[in-house]
């Protein structure tokens, strides 16, 4: 089971990554909320933290719940880099990438997620 989560949770990793980077930069900037990118942070890696807690899951259940939380940490991090953007408080260079990869981990945490909770039918491949 474990090999078929690496990708979700290398993908994770790497996004926490760029979310630690992007909160450096954006903590050095005065007009930014402290809260805010705070905000951004405590989102943005965690979903590569829940990523990494299915891998040790011990039921399908388990993991669909930390998919599940995944996601929604996701769309929250996709809400806190948009309010950055339109109230013009972090130039679209620092946000931007981030946001279309919070886009895309929330596209593909969709489909995961409703996968997951699907009937799973033990006869069948």
């Amino acid at each position: 089971m474990t090999a078929t989560l690496e990708p979700f949770h290398t993908r994770g990793f790497r996004f926490g990554c760029a979310i630690v980077r992007l909160y450096t930069k954006l903590a050095k900037l005065p007009a930014i909320p402290s809260y805010l990118a705070r905000q951004v942070l405590r989102a943005g890696t965690s979903v590569g933290a829940n990523l990494e807690e299915a891998k040790g899951a011990q039921t399908r259940r388990d993991i669909a719940a930390k998919f599940s939380i995944a996601l929604k940490e996701a769309r929250e991090t996709t809400y806190w880099l948009r309010l950055l953007e339109a109230t013009d408080l972090a130039p679209i260079e620092l946000t931007g990438p981030l946001s279309d990869e919070a886009g895309e981990l929330v596209a593909i945490l969709t489909v995961v997620r409703r996968k997951l909770n699907a009937p799973h039918d033990k006869g069948s491949n």
